[in-house]
C-alpha cells in the first residue's frame, strides 16, 4: 500500500465505503429513493471529510469541489446530521 497519512488514508476508506453502498443503493433493479438519498447523503459528508482531510495536510483544494450537491429533505439532513454526530462523540471517547 501507498504511504500517506492516516487520518487521509481512514477518510478515503470512508469515503470508498460509502460509494460502494451508494452503488448497491442505486445500482439494482428496484431503487428505494430513501436508502438511495441516505447513501448520496452519506457520500457527501464522506467527501467533505476527505477533503478537508486532504487541505489540512496538503494545502491544496479539494479534488471534488466541482461535483454538485444535491438537495435532501430537512428529515434526512437532521438524521443524519445526529447519526454523524452521535458516531464523533463515541470516537472521541475512545
Amino acid at each position: 500500500m501507498r504511504s500517506m497519512s492516516k487520518k487521509i488514508d481512514a477518510a478515503l476508506k470512508v469515503l470508498i465505503k460509502a460509494l460502494e453502498k451508494h452503488a448497491d443503493a442505486v445500482g439494482g433493479s428496484r431503487i428505494s429513493l430513501k436508502k438511495a438519498e441516505r447513501a448520496s447523503a452519506k457520500v457527501q459528508e464522506a467527501a467533505t471529510v476527505y477533503a478537508q482531510v486532504v487541505y489540512e495536510k496538503s494545502g491544496l483544494e479539494s479534488p471534488l469541489s466541482l461535483v454538485a450537491l444535491s438537495s435532501l429533505d430537512a428529515e434526512t439532513i437532521s438524521s443524519l446530521s445526529a447519526e454523524r454526530d452521535k458516531l464523533s462523540s463515541t470516537s472521541k471517547k475512545k
